[in-house]
């Protein structure tokens, strides 16, 4: 039983949003479905880190859940700046049943054992927000982040974080985020958001204040999950 993580799918099978028009993204979806069959097994688990539909309505999104379904594995899906379909944990999980979504779960203010390690984690935000509004966000996903890591702490094993925006990006952090990974003693934080090789060179992999970062954007991985253990 492993532990897989990607994110960045950017579904589009029931709109009209290609992804084949950005370069190294020609044909990904039959590339990732290629991949992840070779990687991921019935009995695994992957952790999808958002922009999972370019729904902008839950029912919209139905064609991309179906193809996430049908992959192997159990998927653990959080949410992405782009997934606008997002509704409340209740109405997404009734859209699942009613469609006989049966593999995909929600991480959102909650955490989920794999083996002997537990998925947590946020959508996260911008590392150079300054707006009010922007503050107001942070805060949140502060407390989404804190409440997800709480939920870990009751189920046991060693809590993994994951987040859809980086915590720092080009010498920038969003200094919230990273002083909860850091005092929490968060040893390893996943995150996507970060598309092309010259975004990529300013994300940080390795260990960054003690936490070692790693970037899962889909074409970072060349639509291939990552093994996290």
């Amino acid at each position: 039983m492993s532990l897989f993580a990607i994110a960045d799918l950017h579904l589009s099978l029931n709109s009209n949003k290609p992804m084949d028009v950005f370069e190294g993204w020609k044909d990904y979806v039959p590339r990732l479905e290629k991949n992840w069959r070779a990687a991921v097994g019935e009995r695994d688990t992957v952790v999808v880190a958002g922009d999972i539909s370019w729904a902008m309505k839950l029912e919209e999104a139905a064609a991309d859940f179906r193809f996430l379904d049908a992959l192997p594995g159990r998927k653990l899906i959080l949410k992405g700046n782009h997934d606008y379909w997002w509704s409340t944990r209740k109405k997404i999980e009734e859209f699942f049943e009613g469609n006989s979504i049966t593999t995909v779960g929600i991480i959102h203010n909650s955490a989920c054992n794999v083996g002997g390690l537990t998925v947590c984690g946020t959508r996260g935000w911008l590392y150079d927000a300054e707006s009010a509004e922007d503050r107001k966000i942070v805060a949140r996903e502060v407390g989404r982040l804190n409440a997800s890591l709480d939920a870990a702490g009751e189920l046991g094993g060693k809590p993994v974080v994951f987040l859809h925006y980086p915590p720092v990006y080009d010498g920038m952090e969003c200094a919230e985020i990273m002083d909860v990974l850091v005092e929490r003693r968060i040893s390893d934080c996943y995150y996507g958001h970060i598309h092309g090789s010259a975004a990529a060179r300013r994300s940080p992999t390795g260990e960054y204040r003690g936490v070692k970062m790693h970037l899962i954007s889909s074409d970072y991985l060349g639509f291939r999950p990552l093994l996290v253990r």
